[in-house]
């Protein structure tokens, strides 16, 4: 792979050293260190400023590079869109934006109105913005409590860090924004309760027990990933979702799933919620929505949730009374086209389903063969596996082999994921989630790479 000429490697190194604040980086380690610098994409594979090829196998270190890199027809779709008609805010409509928006609903039966931002965090935070002003509205400020799950992650601003289930993610932020409440976490590898029968019903009953305990009068909804992420890679267990829908009518609570991670494909359905027959009020998304080609994210509503907006058109504070600026940018809806044209014309649904159960099954293998790892779990390609000191009592492997492991895969050539500094004693798990394009030969060389880093880790 021939990289671009038009720059020095060493003084962009240098560059970046002295002037970039990277994320969730502690930067002293750069003192003595070169930061890494990403220069080009092409497929599954990345090139560094030195040359060095990667396979990236967690679609740009966030799952969001869902079709791979280098889609020149995304590129150029953002390009023609911006010398045509750049930017004009979303007080006025677009024809991208209308366009997109018309798509993506009929992907989401009972879903009918998009709203556009530019990030998750931001995406849900209107989701939240939305509850509060219905609270205000029809319940006279009582119903203003949003429940959230113990392991999720929602965002980074303030707002969006009070509904985290991560405490090492919120630690040194607050105080936090009142009104958030948290729910037990649903992984049943850690089940809280020891050995239950119906671990999913159990689980799901607690989120009721908070709901009384709080009072159902003041709760105006429920925030959850339809498989926790950063938390950890966790799938709901049998029996989950059905009774979390039923709690949420019962007690006339909403229902937000945060799609931020799972949606536009990475589990093998459009939306990772629809593999279970949920019906959410609020979905929100981000990420792979434009497979990172330009900034968009999505808070996409019911008729019911957004008719709550125009009911009195005579009350100057009736309506949604929120801006977010470059969510009249143009480039993302024009970039979410091309991309959701790929992912349809590619078959890449079905490709996550089928490459999806194959990496799990090789992972499963590397299970047979190391004790370090105790569980393996996920949907699609988007799969994680559990770090154990021991498989008998399940105590977790120290947060350092993890970085030890992942440290070994970057080494040689292979970018994997693991959970960071999110739950306490518990930063045990190696996250992959490749591009939605991903080969069988891609999951080998993965699996390969891991399997390599375990033997020299475990030795």
């Amino acid at each position: 792979m021939t990289l671009n000429p038009d720059f020095d490697a060493l003084e962009v190194i240098s560059q970046d050293r002295k002037h970039v604040w990277h994320h969730l980086t502690q930067h002293k380690a750069h003192e003595k260190s070169d930061p890494l610098v990403i220069v080009k994409g092409d497929g599954m594979r990345v090139w560094d400023a030195t040359g060095k090829e990667h396979l990236d196998a967690v679609s740009g270190a966030v799952w969001t590079v869902n079709v791979g890199y280098g889609r020149t027809e995304i590129a150029d779709a953002v390009r023609d869109q911006l010398v045509e008609m750049n930017y004009f805010a979303q007080a006025v409509g677009n024809v991208p934006a209308a366009k997109f928006a018309a798509r993506l609903v009929e992907k989401m039966p009972g879903m009918s109105r998009v709203y556009f931002s530019n990030s998750g965090s931001e995406a849900n935070e209107k989701g939240f913005k939305i509850v509060r002003q219905i609270a205000q509205r029809k319940y006279g400020g009582e119903k203003y409590k949003i429940l959230f799950r113990e392991r999720d992650y929602h965002g980074t601003t303030i707002t969006t860090l009070s509904a985290s289930g991560q405490e090492e993610r919120k630690g040194q932020y607050g105080p936090f924004t009142p009104g958030f409440v948290e729910v037990p976490h649903c992984l049943e590898y850690r089940s809280q309760w020891g050995e239950v029968d119906d671990y999913g019903l159990r689980a799901a009953n607690e989120i009721e027990r908070v709901i009384l305990e709080e009072g159902p009068e003041t709760i105006g909804a429920l925030c959850l990933e339809p498989i926790t992420a950063g938390g950890g890679v966790i799938e709901p267990p049998a029996g989950y979702w059905e009774r979390v829908q039923e709690i949420c009518q019962q007690y006339n609570i909403l229902l937000h799933i945060d799609e931020v991670v799972c949606g536009v494909g990475r589990t093998g359905k459009w939306f990772g919620y629809q593999h279970y027959g949920i019906k959410p009020d609020i979905v929100t998304m981000a990420k792979g929505v434009a497979s990172g080609y330009a900034a968009i994210s999505c808070t996409v509503t019911t008729e019911a949730v957004f008719n709550d907006f125009k009911d009195d058109p005579n009350d100057p504070m009736s309506y949604f009374r929120d801006i977010s600026t470059f969510g009249g940018c143009t480039a993302g809806p024009a970039a979410a086209m091309a991309n959701m044209d790929i992912i349809e014309r590619e078959n890449l649904l079905e490709n996550v389903t089928v490459q999806g159960e194959y990496l799990k099954g090789r992972l499963h293998e590397l299970m047979a063969k190391y004790a370090i790892i105790g569980d393996v779990r996920g949907k699609g390609l988007f799969v994680g596996f559990e770090l154990v000191l021991d498989r008998e009592t399940k105590e977790p492997a120290p947060e350092s082999m993890a970085v030890a492991i992942a440290a070994h895969c970057m080494k040689n050539g292979v970018i994997i994921g693991r959970t960071n500094r999110s739950i306490p004693g518990l930063n045990n798990t190696i996250c992959l989630s490749p591009a939605l394009i991903a080969t069988q030969e891609d999951i080998d060389a993965i699996v390969s790479a891991i399997d390599n880093a375990l033997a020299d880790v475990t030795a």
